[in-house]
């Protein structure tokens, strides 16, 4: 089953099935592999594009207007791209606002991503949805030559994402501190120079703007790497700890951060929060389980409902595993759950301010209806204080 291809193709898809897609290349010339998933946004691709939670996998936009907005340094989540290729329905369009500072076209081709236009990419989110999130190999040649049989067998050869500790690849080299806030209208982004709270922020692949939204609640952020231990974590004296979002199999991140996490909840009463893989992480310390999603969720309008105030939000969701609520032990419950197929999205301790969220309250697409989060966290360090 093979996609006609145009008069000069310069890009192809395998996929491990055999399935071949043929489009036009843009961005950096080469091949890659890696896992296949789409992304329902709207907005957000260079975000999308620059979250290491998106580590080992190439994005499908269901979107079609890619590159309408250019790109800019300010809407980086990380320093570099770490999605390894791109899949869009057109060709990107010239950028038209008035915050570009380079066209999407030349930012991949700089920063080493492959992409391909001229996709049918509605037919490719069906396959996605139907098959699960397929292995796949992206090629891109200027000229036109493609060795098919090598790349639907680098397709087959992919290792995929179980078993895979990702987190270990995108997180820092070394501690650092955050102080700025989140971008307001005129100045951008405006330093927190009055925080009220020391937190400690586990970097399993951090996007910036989880580190802005902890700032903006207050927070004096330091960021640790994936690996730190409890020690490390309190020799910084943190009046909280947050665990980031990230990539790869939680199970395979959690030989080295849930035995961290229990002793930071065995040794202390400190207030925890968790997104995304941090969500995971938080979920297997406390003895729950994950598995690997069919497809996974990827988007912006993902409606998610608050079990503890009937509260449904808009969220923007990216995670291939999910923390599977009937494994929760007493004490843990079940706080959030997705309305589109009713996965979890949230737990936490019934007893302890300890909780997370499978989503990105930082994203805002609802735009606010999840930053509740992020003062619930500083509330109870607040309240922690007060009881000392």
């Amino acid at each position: 089953m093979t996609q006609s291809a145009p008069s000069k193709p310069t890009a192809c898809l395998a996929l491990a099935d055999g399935t071949l897609f043929y489009g036009v290349g843009f961005g950096a010339k080469g091949r890659t592999t890696a896992e296949l998933c789409f992304n329902t946004a709207m907005t957000g691709y260079q975000e999308i594009m620059t979250d290491p939670s998106y580590a080992g996998q190439i994005v499908t936009f269901t979107f079609p207007h890619i590159g309408n907005v250019g790109v800019t340094p300010e809407d980086d989540e990380t320093a570099d791209p770490v999605a390894a290729g791109m899949v869009v329905k057109w060709d990107p369009t010239l950028a038209s606002n008035w915050r570009a500072t380079e066209e999407l076209k030349t930012w991949l081709e700089r920063r080493g991503r492959i992409a391909i236009g001229g996709i049918d990419t509605r037919r490719l989110t069906r396959a996605i949805r139907q098959q699960g999130a397929p292995h796949v190999a992206l090629a891109h040649d200027p000229e036109g030559n493609f060795d098919i049989e090598a790349l639907v067998a680098a397709a087959r050869g992919f290792a995929g994402l179980e078993g895979m500790d990702l987190a270990k690849e995108v997180t820092c080299a070394q501690s650092y501190r955050w102080d700025e806030m989140r971008w307001a209208w005129p100045d951008g982004y405006p330093k927190q120079d009055a925080p009220r709270h020391k937190v400690v922020a586990l970097d399993y692949g951090a996007k910036r703007n989880i580190l802005r939204c902890l700032a903006s609640a207050g927070c004096d952020v330091t960021v640790l790497p994936a690996t730190a231990t409890a020690a490390e974590v309190l020799a910084h004296n943190p009046d909280g700890v947050f665990l980031s979002n990230g990539p790869g199999d939680p199970a395979a991140t959690g030989e080295y951060a849930v035995p961290m996490i229990k002793e930071i909840l065995d040794t202390t009463e400190l207030p925890v929060f968790g997104i995304c893989l941090g969500h995971q992480m938080l979920a297997l310390a406390l003895g729950g389980q994950t598995v690997k999603m069919n497809h996974g969720h990827h988007g912006a309008n993902h409606p998610v409902k608050d079990l503890d105030t009937g509260k449904v939000e808009i969220t923007s969701m990216n995670h291939g595993f999910a923390v599977d609520a009937q494994s929760l032990p007493a004490g843990v419950v079940e706080t959030h759950k997705s309305l589109f197929d009713g996965s979890n999205c949230g737990i936490r301790m019934t007893d302890r301010p300890v909780y997370s969220v499978q989503y990105h309250p930082e994203a805002s697409p609802g735009p606010q209806d999840s930053f509740y989060l992020f003062e619930r966290f500083s509330a109870a360090m607040d309240e922690q204080k007060s009881n000392a």
